[in-house]
């Protein structure tokens, strides 16, 4: 990965995170130690939103030459499986690729956070109690009336210990009882109203198998989890903001953990125009099958970015460039669209491709003769070289450049016009072919040998410069071209299937590209002249050339592209 641009620096400057880190350090809080982490819960593949989250925890830590984590919050063993395990590993190393794989299992920290439930229930500080799970929502209260208190709530801290040790063992069943921390009924924070810390769940967990038949509540083992791994900063997204004052409630009240306790920080979550993020969404187009699965491009996954080409450059440049608030706003995805434009434009060869292929026959061309023309890979790198292209009496161009009655302005090949072959020579229609329906099948045309590209041919000038492949030496091809997911800037989740775009995903199947396609592999990437980036999707075979469109030449960013979220 490479490092951040020298532009963001300023914004680096004004993170209300890094200004917090800054005074710990001036304080030496946390004894000069900057130890961040990325905690999903292993139910689903991580989106793009993920993706701003681990390049901040990951950011930050570099920039303050701390320590990374990430750590799997499997608490919940009805809904975690390990094929999410391997694809949320796979998208951190693909983001962070010099991140040294410090993988962690909240599982892993079972035992220890059942002994500082004990401690809780020895202190006064936890109860066992019996209500059901509706009981315990119905005495919460609401957001204007104060709770009431459990009749259990005042068992001995004997019973307590008791009971729990019993929930151990197995000797309940799920729902019969659970364990509730003793705060306060009445705080104007219902998350402070004795909350659940512990359930009673007879399933198998992936990890631990049936050594647990009850599991620790996020809101409980989430400050376990950093205090046990040492993370000085637990940054969360802005919905754990009511949540923090059990974070700290929790940690304070733990002997191990009172001094220099993990600082929770939250910031805003991502949103993206056009596009539908939040994993039980996702999960249902994947299951209804409106997507081709997880990956699918269209897909706002960070495996289904990494398969549409994007990079990880990409990622984290746009990113670092909508910065780090505490405000909720939508960001237009063109921002997005610029930042793997940007990247990719130096970097990748320009090829010629024709996805809406028609012939054309050079008629005063040798029939037999093969001339190899020279071309620039990339004409804004120079260091990237040239290759040699086939040229041939019989090539394709794009069947939109060519038009029978064309309008004004239109500058490409109709009847009596003259335009430049790409690297090659002036070409003039001369005569066309339909077919019964009426369809041109094939153009005409003569050329002018003196007009050779690089010759210094000055005799006359063209307005339309064309792409072309040879016919006898092009490539089949099939070609996905990838658009928004969502059809309308304007919806919301309980109606987004019917906002999906029917356009999102269109194949074409009768494309020709260059020979030198051959030699590349899956998930090289380039630039087709005229058509935009695409990348050699992973459905490539020997036999079969498959290109995804990543994006489009067409952008319309215009500078910082949000609106708040009102």
């Amino acid at each position: 990965m490479s490092d951040y641009n020298n532009e963001n620096e300023n914004r680096e400057s004004v993170n209300f995170i890094q200004k917090i880190i800054n005074e710990d350090l001036e304080k030496g809080t946390y004894g000069n130690r900057v130890h961040t982490r990325f905690p999903p819960e292993p139910n689903g593949f991580l989106h793009v939103g993920h993706a701003k989250s681990i390049c901040l925890n990951y950011g930050l830590a570099k920039k303050n030459n701390g320590i990374f984590n990430l750590r799997f919050d499997d608490t919940n063993p009805t809904k975690e499986d390990d094929v999410f395990i391997e694809s949320i590993i796979k998208d951190v190393k693909w983001l962070c690729p010099d991140w040294e794989e410090r993988i962690f299992y909240a599982s892993d920290y079972f035992g220890q956070m059942y002994d500082y439930a004990v401690e809780l229930i020895k202190k006064g500080l936890a109860f066992i109690d019996d209500l059901s799970a509706d009981e315990i929502r119905e005495y919460r209260g609401t957001l204007t009336e104060p709770g009431k208190e459990s009749p259990y709530r005042n068992r001995t801290i004997e019973e307590n210990l008791e009971l729990f040790e019993k929930m151990k063992n197995g000797e309940f069943q799920d729902g019969e009882r659970v364990l509730r921390a003793k705060i306060d009924m009445a705080s104007p924070n219902i998350n402070m109203r004795d909350p659940v810390i512990y359930r009673i769940l007879h399933e198998s967990h992936y990890n631990t198998g049936d050594e647990w038949c009850i599991y620790p509540m996020y809101d409980y083992a989430h400050p376990l989890e950093d205090a046990i791994e040492g993370i000085t900063h637990s940054i969360c997204t802005l919905e754990f903001e009511d949540h923090r004052p059990f974070y700290d409630w929790v940690l304070s009240n733990i002997d191990d953990f009172k001094n220099a306790p993990t600082k929770q920080i939250e910031f805003a979550k991502l949103f993206l125009s056009k596009t539908m993020m939040g994993k039980r969404y996702l999960k249902q187009m994947v299951e209804e099958g409106y997507v081709d699965g997880w990956d699918d491009p269209r897909m706002p996954t960070i495996a289904g970015f990494r398969r549409r080409g994007y990079t990880p450059e990409a990622i984290h440049n746009f990113c670092e460039a909508i910065g780090v608030s505490k405000a909720q706003s939508v960001v237009d995805i063109a921002m997005l669209e610029f930042a793997i434009r940007d990247d990719l434009g130096p970097k990748v060869p320009r090829t010629m491709a024709v996805l809406d292929p028609i012939k054309l026959i050079i008629t005063n061309y040798p029939e037999d003769k093969v001339e190899y023309v020279e071309t620039e890979n990339n004409p804004d790198n120079p260091d990237m070289g040239t290759r040699m292209i086939p040229f041939t009496r019989e090539i394709y161009i794009e069947r939109e450049d060519f038009m029978e009655y064309p309008p004004k302005k239109y500058f490409r090949l109709f009847p009596g016009n003259e335009v430049r072959l790409r690297n090659a020579y002036f070409v003039k229609c001369v005569d066309f072919v339909k077919d019964e329906e009426g369809n041109v099948t094939e153009v005409h045309c003569t050329y002018d040998p003196e007009t050779k590209s690089g010759s210094g041919f000055t005799g006359r000038k063209v307005k339309g410069t064309l792409h072309w492949v040879s016919a006898k030496h092009c490539i089949d091809a099939e070609v996905r071209l990838y658009d928004y997911m969502m059809e309308d800037e304007e919806y919301d989740k309980t109606n987004f299937l019917e906002k999906l775009n029917p356009e999102s995903k269109v194949v074409l199947r009768n494309c020709k590209v260059e020979p030198s396609m051959k030699e590349f592999k899956e998930g090289d990437r380039f630039q087709f002249l005229r058509h935009g980036y695409f990348v050699i999707d992973s459905d490539t075979t020997d036999e079969h050339l498959v290109f995804n469109r990543i994006v489009s030449l067409k952008s319309s960013f215009k500078g910082v592209g949000t609106h708040l979220l009102v």
